[in-house]
């Protein structure tokens, strides 16, 4: 049975929509004005909210900013109920983030069919939800195990002989193999990051409230900061030679650790799947308010179905290539990406050219 709460200050209105409502099997609650409507709402978590907007104490609007200000009851579907029905008025109601907007006097039959759809849309949207928490899990569950055992396998064997052999291994042997576990320990720290990186955007893309605050973040100077992610990627790879950066300056409306990591992943992985000897291009631009970057190697590339099935654990061709890693790096670019407004476009000849091409919005 959906709870409904009912905020309306003159009686009669209240305790006809009331009836209505019980009639229909609805359980229903009611507020005589804003301030005791927020109440109810706080303590009592409804399903839905019908809300007059012309009301003592705290009107509906002041009931609505609230609402959406406290995560428990950001998310509930609100229709506002009033004789206000001015263009201007409507707009500052959806802007506040309002689902519908009824005006008084309305008809048994029009406010029904309005709550009854408000509460479809929002059982769809929270099955959705469901189901990619439940997709999550299930590829942590399913991938997780496999791609932690890999490095760790490395860590736990290169120890064991160390353990069982160090006093006939030469001190060049030993270094390779204290090599090989710090090698293998990078990459599953990476790993890990990586995964709780990518469920915690999952997690931020179903609550408003979280993506709001997301984009509210920017950074300056990136020019800087994109071309120090670059160089260690380059570093890493030992390929310093190989990497070109063409860099204009801007503002961009993400934070600079999410910015860094972008970065990170798509150098990463243009490496990754080139030769050494190729060049690797890092150039960014700004047109209008938006800031482009562009990165661009001459590797295997990717076909057209690679490029339309970008997902969490997906590895390209996995079983041809062999090429460690979670195959996550494009994922969390294309979520974070997507958190902020942007565009993700890859362009790609296979064993040609590939190029990714992020555009962001600018800050200020």
């Amino acid at each position: 049975m959906s709870k409904i709460l009912v905020i309306e200050d003159e009686f009669a209105i209240r305790e006809n929509i009331v009836e209505l409502l019980e009639i229909e099997d609805f359980e229903v609650l009611s507020a005589e004005n804003g301030r005791i409507g927020f109440q109810q709402a706080s303590e009592h978590l409804p399903d839905l909210i019908l809300c007059d907007v012309m009301m003592p104490e705290l009107d509906g609007y002041g009931v609505l900013s609230a609402l959406r200000s406290n995560p428990t009851t950001a998310t509930i579907p609100f229709i506002f109920l009033t004789a206000k029905a001015e263009h201007s008025d409507i707009r500052q109601g959806m802007g506040l983030g309002a689902d519908d907007y009824l005006t008084k006097p309305c008809s048994a039959e029009e406010l029904l069919e309005a709550v009854k759809t408000r509460l479809k849309k929002q059982e769809l949207f929270e099955k959705q939800s469901q189901l990619k928490l439940d997709e999550l899990r299930r590829s942590i569950t399913h991938s997780l195990p496999h791609e932690l055992r890999t490095p760790l396998n490395g860590i736990l064997g290169n120890a064991e002989l160390l353990l069982l052999e160090l006093e006939d291994l030469d001190v060049d042997e030993m270094r390779k193999m204290l090599e090989d576990i710090r090698a293998s320990g990078q990459r599953l720290n990476r790993l890990i990051i990586n995964f709780l990186l990518y469920a915690d955007l999952e997690l931020i893309a179903t609550n408003n409230q979280r993506i709001q605050a997301l984009q509210k973040s920017s950074a300056s100077s990136v020019d800087s900061l994109i071309s120090e992610a670059a160089k260690e990627q380059a570093r890493q790879f030992e390929r310093a030679g190989d990497l070109q950066l063409k860099l204009q300056d801007s503002p961009v409306q993400m934070a600079a650790t999410r910015l860094a990591k972008l970065v990170e992943e798509l150098v990463n992985n243009a490496f990754k799947f080139s030769e050494p000897g190729t060049p690797v291009d890092v150039k960014s631009q700004v047109e209008k308010d938006r800031f482009i970057l562009f990165v661009i190697d001459k590797g295997r590339g990717m076909t057209p179905e690679d490029i339309q099935q970008i997902g969490a654990h997906l590895q390209f061709e996995r079983k041809l290539y062999e090429q460690q890693g979670s195959g996550m790096g494009l994922s969390i670019v294309k979520r974070l990406v997507d958190l902020h407004n942007g565009k993700l476009m890859i362009e790609s000849e296979p064993n040609q050219e590939t190029t990714v091409r992020v555009e962001l919005p600018t800050a200020g």
